[in-house]
Formats: structure tokens, sequence, C-alpha cells
């Protein structure tokens, strides 16, 4: 039996160009943190993403927004190498990417996560460390207070030693984006970080993702909220299976953009 290539969206809008830094010459960008040429993945024949082309630069804080089944954490795994797309190519930092560079720290939603779990907040933050410690050593004194300080930052160090399925749903999320801190990491990629948090968490978060921008970081951050949208990020990445748009958020969180986006009103 002959396997069957998969069907194009239905509709067939003009494909977006995203903005590209100014040297931005060569299948990797030098200049941008995200690099994606070509991208398609589908599951079976249904078409997740398709023909995407997207830059982002680095230092900013970016949102990934469109409609559910729009193909967001798929973009998210397809960055970190968790899916096979049909055809495209990922660029991270200027080259390919590759796990080993430890590059790239991921936070993911909460949903995906075994909470039951037996491990505390502390071990898990220390997780973070396993990737530029390699198989053969152990966390030290050095990585327990990295991830003591990681956690400091985020308000959980006094929790620090509470087994991770007694917390909230908020604390939860703050351990994981401790375990994303105690990386370094240049890159951050977090799936809906604000789902499930209290106020004050979401601040919390806020804050800190504004402070690693400022510190030359990139983060990339599926988000839903289209109210908070505009005033948490600089930059927009309008998604619905293709690119819509993608830009700077005063120029390309438009009403238009939107409409296009979720094929609907949006008030």
């Amino acid at each position: 039996m002959t396997p069957t290539s998969p069907t194009p969206p239905s509709s067939e809008p003009a494909k977006a160009v995203a903005p590209r830094p100014p040297d931005a010459s060569g299948p990797c960008a030098a200049d941008s943190a995200i690099d994606i040429h070509d991208l398609t993945v589908a599951y079976g024949e249904r078409p997740v993403l398709w023909d995407i082309d997207l830059a982002v630069p680095r230092g900013v804080l970016a949102a990934v927004i469109g409609p559910n089944g729009a193909g967001k954490t798929t973009l998210i795994k397809a960055i970190l190498g968790l899916v096979r797309p049909l055809t495209g190519e990922i660029c991270v930092l200027g080259e390919p990417y590759s796990p080993r560079r430890g590059c790239v720290a991921y936070v993911p939603q909460r949903s995906s996560v075994d909470w039951d779990f037996p491990t505390t907040a502390l071990d898990v933050v220390l997780m973070g460390t396993y990737a530029r410690l390699g198989w053969f050593r152990r966390p030290g004194r050095r990585e327990r207070q990295q991830a003591l300080e990681a956690l400091e930052r985020v308000g959980m160090q006094d929790l620090a030693y509470r087994q991770i399925g007694q917390l909230s749903g908020g604390q939860q999320q703050r351990i994981f984006l401790a375990r994303a801190l105690v990386q370094n990491a240049p890159l951050i990629l977090l799936d809906e970080p604000f789902q499930g948090v209290d106020a004050v968490t979401e601040q919390t978060i806020v804050t800190l993702l504004r402070q690693l921008r400022d510190q030359g970081h990139t983060l990339l951050v599926v988000h839903h909220d289209l109210q908070t949208a505009a005033q948490y990020f600089d930059w927009v990445i309008l998604l619905n299976v293709r690119l819509i748009a993608s830009g700077p958020t005063a120029s390309t969180f438009t009403l238009e953009n939107l409409q296009r986006t979720y094929g609907t009103t949006v008030r």
C-alpha cells in the first residue's frame, strides 16, 4: 500500500513572510535565535504545521498565538527535535539544532508532567544541570547551590524539599521555571506557562521572563490570552497551521491579523 501525502490546509492564504534580521543570509542566520525554513509537520494525513518560514531575533520575549489545533505546541516540539518534520530546516542560534549543545531550556505544559512521580522540588531543579554534567557525574555542592538560588529567584526556596506532587499548580510551574533557569540556556521555550496559575504567580513569571530578556536570553512562549499578549510580549507569532504573521507586537498584533488567524471576529 502506497502511503498518501498529507493534504494541504483547505484555506490557502498568502504565505506570510516573517521579518528577518538585516544580515540573515544563508541557511542559518547568525543573528536569529530561531531560523526556520519550509517546515511542514503532519500526523498521518493531517498537516499540523504547513510550509513555515520563520525567524525570531535574539533577545526578544516572543509569544506564539493561535487557536486550538493551530500547531503551537508542535512548533515548540519541532524546534526541540521531539517531532520529525516532513520537510524543512530548523536552526537555533546560528546552527542546526542538537540537544547536545545545551543551548535550549524547555518548560513543558503542566498537563504533560507526571506530578505523582516521587521527587522533591529541589531534585526537579537539579535535573536542569544534568545536560552539562554528562552521564557519569552527579550534581555536587556547586549544582545544589545553583539550584537553590534558582528556587529563590522564583520565590520557592522554602519549599525546596517538598514533594513536587504536594505543590499547587502555580508552585509547580515555578519549579519548572527554576529548572530552566539553572540550565542558563540562551534560548528558553515555554509551553503555556500561565495556564492554571494564580494572578500572583503569573506576575512573578512575567517579571522573571522580562529580566531574562533584558539579560540577553531569547524566550519563546506559547500563549493563549489575547487580553495580555500586547502587555507581556514584544514579539508576536500568529499561527494557524500556516504562519499568519510574525514581528514586533506593535505592528503585528493587529485586529486584521487576529481575524486572519482565528477566522472570525475578534473583539
